[in-house]
């Protein structure tokens, strides 16, 4: 049976072949990151072959590894070919399974490998087996301490090579990024090599000699994690494992034979290189030039898509005679600098360096450099190939970064000044960005499909996708799924790109031609209809919604866009069919047809039988092809929808989705028991408590190990009539014994207001002695007795802070239609701006949002159930144990504001500690920190406190002032303290001021900011006293803590910095302040605690 497209009417005719009724097939994804989500055996892999990147690079771990090591969180699947191999029991090239651990990220970490390759008991027979890694970049920190051993041991080793998937999570952006700089700061720091792959056809390659290089140096392999390792792509000539052995014992052979034992490292890789060349027949190199031959401009990059979208833009610009070109590197270690001068065009003049930093902070600090750009300007500095050298200029990105062509080309314009896009025809203000077109639109064709995650059709792309595979050998398919968790309960969105010409486009479709939508809530929230090519056909997947009723049921922005990009539109209706309308597992295949039907070109044909063969049966599909003209029809684009004005309260939607996941939303979950009950079951269960499981406990709900302590003093230490409430309150520990160590903090287990939980049980019509029974969140089996009272008093947050969740749970219990739409609305990203206002102005509370909603009346135990827990709030402590033995102090400063209603509102753990009297019972528990005293005392200690941050250097002075009265030889210490006026937050003067005539306190820099009328902070007293610094923290080896709010981090770094300068200016000494600041840190002697 096949779809064929009829030429007189555009549509597709659907003819079955007679044969023997086959069992309904249902598609089912193992592994995003495995080829169209399927498993498939090592033996299969080799000749032109559907992988992805991260299947090749397993495939050559497993083959030449003596163990492989995987450290692959758990969606990420980093390891899931090899398992599979390995538990099969698939031979390696050495005759036997390869052993494939996985192991948690923690601490640690590869300490197993790194025994295991120095135990007593190794096999000598194995020694010159690679020993092999898996891993993302984000692992690499806890990597460190084990490969660091085994970089200076390695000459006794195994060859051993890590294959580092580029990514990780950044919470602050609440995406995956795909991160390098984590991976070259490593190697460089601990002595590694580093190559990197460009693109998935050429993975397969660099994995192998990654591990060819392990034999040399501790390697190395890193490639882009987030998006072309996991796209299935089409591999030409692919090595099998018995192609692989062959190449590897080749190489290792000749390589043996060619080098010296007395060469440098860098002689070292350009032989293997070269010898490696001319085993495979390939031209790699070092450093690989693309572009204009003779340019004024080059830009140097590092990373796959990096590499390869670049190199495709300048060779698409060369040709418009843009004097521009790219220089990607591919061994940043060792980075040879003959190799990547030899690269570099004479005629260059700037040279821009595409560095990757870790985050926008990075990016806007014009003192912080990109590792990159060090090597490169070391390298045009010290060379004497120019008379006059190429400017350098360091353009740095965030790891949250995604390229496009426009973007590349972006990055390409700051190095020149003649525009690079020559402008359009139609307008000399725009830029024709068709210049950019880095595939043949004739000889491709390209497919979006957008959908949510539980929709029935999520599954049509990738059975699509494979279907066009199955089509004709000659034919290259590539398929990329992106996936965002974070809006609309999961989206996800997949191209598919079909060529018979190889593809390599590590970038998002742009021009489809043909787009589905599968369900009508995106039109609301993404620009579908961005990503189109004019004239290209849309299919919406919409039911029950006639033609005349379409301007009203479609949003504006999709009308006007869908007019602007002269759209084919097309909408299946599966409410049409009466079997697809009862039986919502028939939409997938019949969205199968109708895609094949509309979006395939007259002279192709996909088999329904190929359809079947991945999703479905010849017979179901056959069945409903005869009834697909019910369901789908095309629809005419009304010349209103074209003139049709947007009002300026509308917001542009985004054109693509923030990718932070690589598996669907994980929506199944076990909703915690909660039961409200009388006061004689709690009596059965504290009578009878082996019958009923009764344990006592101290705050049960809390999963930390607590303690009991009394209010021993509180006293405010600023004037009562100053605006800023800041006071110290210490608590007797008494026999507790509670413990804890200098710089350590106090988790206060707070409790809710009483006459606002009073107030809100009344309100809400509650009995505060009926009983509430919540799971353990330690061990959900496990119920917990407590009273309305106690619940709303010690376990839940009623008055914090509701996330949107909060609004989207409570709408299941609204009855009024307009309370539930507006909940609703707060909830999705229509409603983002009223939500925020709610949130950052208003400073709603959970309570507010429920006495708000009234017709939204939850009972309490599904209160418990969607209201967040409180959580404790943690503070430094301001004592030294061995000082006060018996009591704990804290410095707080109480957080108060008044919102639009004109209520007075407070932090709720600061008016909780304030209110307290002498004698009160508080619940606390003790946190480990990273303010930690130096190992020696007298090492100096160079302290920087503002406000309540002065907190832990109280502790930190008194301990010393111990020391020093014990008898012990003490360093300096530098205290600098920062407020705003000496008169009211002096805090603890009267303390600093008797360790300054005791010598304990060598240096004792206040800066009142408001004291006078220029403005004086800490980094402008630490200026002030340069040479202490130096001498203190340099040449003393002190440990520098600053401590309070995040904004003078910079300005206090760049003071450290300009210290590490003029001592290395002092001494005859070329030092980068900057990677001197991460050895400090990596000592524990540039210590943070910001907030």
């Amino acid at each position: 049976m096949h779809l064929q497209e009829a030429e007189s009417q555009g549509s597709a005719r659907l003819e079955a072949k007679k044969g023997a009724e086959r069992p309904l097939k249902h598609f089912k994804e193992q592994s995003w990151s495995l080829p169209f989500g399927q498993t498939l055996s090592l033996a299969s892999i080799g000749g032109p072959t559907y992988l992805t990147a991260q299947t090749l690079i397993q495939q050559v771990a497993y083959i030449l590894s003596d163990r492989i090591w995987a450290y692959s969180p758990q969606t990420f699947d980093l390891d899931v070919a090899v398992k599979d191999w390995s538990k099969d029991g698939a031979p390696n090239a050495w005759g036997y399974p390869t052993d494939v651990t996985s192991l948690e990220i923690r601490q640690g970490a590869a300490s197993i490998a790194l025994g295991y390759i120095f135990s007593k008991d190794f096999d000598l027979k194995k020694r010159h087996i690679p020993q092999s890694i898996v891993a993302p970049a984000a692992a690499l920190h806890y990597l460190r301490d084990a490969l660091d051993q085994l970089s200076l041991l390695y000459n006794v080793a195994s060859p051993f090579v890590a294959h580092i998937a580029a990514a990780d999570y950044a919470g602050a952006v609440s995406s995956l990024v795909t991160d390098y700089v984590s991976t070259m700061n490593f190697a460089e720091e601990i002595g590694f090599g580093l190559v990197s792959s460009f693109s998935a056809h050429e993975v397969q390659h660099m994995s192998l000699f990654a591990t060819l290089l392990a034999s040399v140096v501790p390697a190395l392999h890193t490639y882009d994690g987030v998006s072309v390792g996991r796209e299935t792509i089409r591999v030409i000539d692919v090595l099998d494992l018995a192609g692989l052995k062959n190449k590897f014992d080749a190489v290792s052979e000749e390589y043996s034979k060619s080098v010296k034992r007395n060469q440098d490292l860098d002689t070292k890789v350009v032989q293997l290189l070269k010898t490696f060349n001319a085993e495979l027949g390939t031209t790699y190199d070092l450093f690989e030039y693309q572009g204009h031959t003779t340019p004024d401009a080059v830009l140097v990059v590092f990373g796959t898509v990096e590499s390869s979208l670049a190199s495709q833009v300048v060779v698409a610009l060369a040709d418009t005679g843009a004097k521009v070109g790219v220089l990607s590197v591919r061994v940043y270690r060792p980075f040879v600098e003959d190799a990547f001068l030899q690269a570099l065009p004479n005629s260059v003049k700037t040279i821009g360096v595409l560095g990757q930093v870790h985050d926008d902070h990075a990016v806007q600090d014009g003192n912080f450099h990109s590792i990159l750009y060090g090597d490169v300007v070391a390298a045009v500095t010290f060379s004497d190939r120019w008379s006059q050298a190429p400017s350098v200029i360091d353009i740095k990105y965030p790891r949250e970064r995604v390229w496009s062509p426009v973007l590349i080309a972006a990055a390409l314009q700051l190095l020149v000044k003649k525009p690079i896009l020559q402008p359009g025809q139609n307008d000399s203000a725009l830029r024709d960005f068709s210049q950019l077109q880095l595939i043949d639109p004739a000889s491709i064709q390209q497919y979006t499909f957008w959908d949510i995650d539980d929709s029935p059709s999520a599954l049509v792309p990738i059975v699509f996708g494979q279907a066009l595979s199955k089509e004709d050998s000659a034919i290259n398919v590539t398929l990329k799924t992106s996936r965002d968790n974070l809006i609309l309960g999961g989206v996800f969105r997949t191209d598919i790109r079909k060529s018979r010409k190889s593809i390599e486009a590590a970038y998002t479709v742009e021009a489809a031609d043909v787009i589905f939508v599968g369900a009508e809530v995106l039109l609301k929230s993404i620009d579908v209809v961005h990503g189109l090519k004019v004239g290209g056909k849309i299919l919406v997947k919409l039911c029950g919604v006639k033609d005349d009723e379409l301007t009203e049921k479609l949003p504006a922005q999709f009308r006007k866009a869908l007019s602007a990009k002269a759209a084919q539109v097309f909408i299946i209706d599966m409410s049409a069919i009466e079997s697809v309308a009862n039986d919502s597992s028939l939409e997938a295949y019949l969205t199968q047809l109708a895609f094949v039907q509309i979006g395939l070109s007259n002279n192709e044909a996909v088999g329904i039988q190929k359809l079947a063969s991945v999703n479905g049966s010849a017979e179901v599909l056959g069945s409903l092809a005869k009834d697909l003209n019910k369901a789908l029809r095309r629809i005419e684009v009304p010349e209103a929808w074209a003139s049709e004005e947007l009002g300026k309260e509308i917001e542009p939607l985004p054109s693509d989705i923030n990718i932070n996941s690589f598996t669907r939303f994980d929506k199944s979950e076990t909703a915690q028991s909660s039961f409200l009950k009388d006061w004689k079951t709690v009596a059965k269960s504290l009578v009878f408590k082996e019958a009923y499981g009764t344990k006592s406990a101290l705050r049960p709900d809390l999963t930390v190990k607590t303690y009991t302590v009394h209010v021993k003093e509180n006293r405010r230490l600023t004037p009562p009539s100053y605006e800023r409430n800041i006071f110290h309150i210490e608590f007797d520990v008494g026999d507790s014994g509670l413990n804890y160590d200098i710089g350590e903090a106090l988790g206060i287990h707070a409790e809710n207001d009483e006459a606002e939980v009073k107030e809100f049980i009344k309100f809400y019509k509650l009995n505060s002695e009926d009983i509430v029974e919540v799971a353990s969140r330690e061990n959900p089996n496990i119920l917990e007795g407590r009273t309305v009272y106690q619940a709303l008093m010690q376990n839940v947050d009623i008055f914090g802070r509701p996330p949107k969740r909060f609004y989207e749970a409570l709408s299941e219990f609204a009855n009024d239609p307009k309370e539930k739409k507006e909940l609703l609305t707060l909830a999705g990203p229509e409603g983002a701006t009223e939500f925020k206002r709610r949130a950052e102005v208003d400073t709603v509370t959970y309570a507010d949002i429920l006495l708000e909603f009234s017709s939204a009346h939850p009972s309490f135990h599904d209160i418990v159930r969607i209201v967040s827990p409180m959580k404790r709030r943690e503070y430094s402590i301001a004592s030294c144990q061995k000082v006060t033995p018996t009591s704990v102090a804290l410095m707080i400063v109480v957080v108060g504001w008044v919102d639009p209603k004109g209520r007075v509102r407070f932090g709720q753990a600061t008016r909780y500690l304030n209110k307290l009297k002498i004698g009160a019972l508080v619940t606390v528990s003790v946190k480990p920190s990273v303010m930690k005293l130096p190992p020696s005392s007298t090492q100096p200690l160079i302290m920087a406190g503002l406000g309540t941050g002065l907190a832990p250097f109280r502790a930190f002075v008194q301990h010393r002032a111990w020391e020093k009265a014990h008898g012990k030889e003490i360093g300096a210490v530098l205290l600098y303290m920062g407020s705003r006026h000496q008169r009211e937050e002096y805090c603890y003067g009267e303390e600093w001021e008797a360790y300054l005539d005791a010598g304990v306190i060598t240096l004792l820099g206040r800066a009142f900011s408001r004291d006078q009328p220029q403005k004086i902070y800490i980094q402008d007293r630490m200026r002030q006293t340069m040479d202490s610094i130096v001498q203190a923290y340099l040449k003393e080896e002190g440990a520098f803590y600053l401590c309070g709010p995040t904004w003078p981090v910079p300005d206090v770094t760049n003071v450290l910095e300009d210290a590490i300068t003029r001592d290395a200016k002092v001494s005859g000494k070329r030092v980068d302040p900057r990677k001197e600041i991460g050895v400090l840190k990596d000592q524990e002697r540039y210590v943070l605690e910001v907030y």
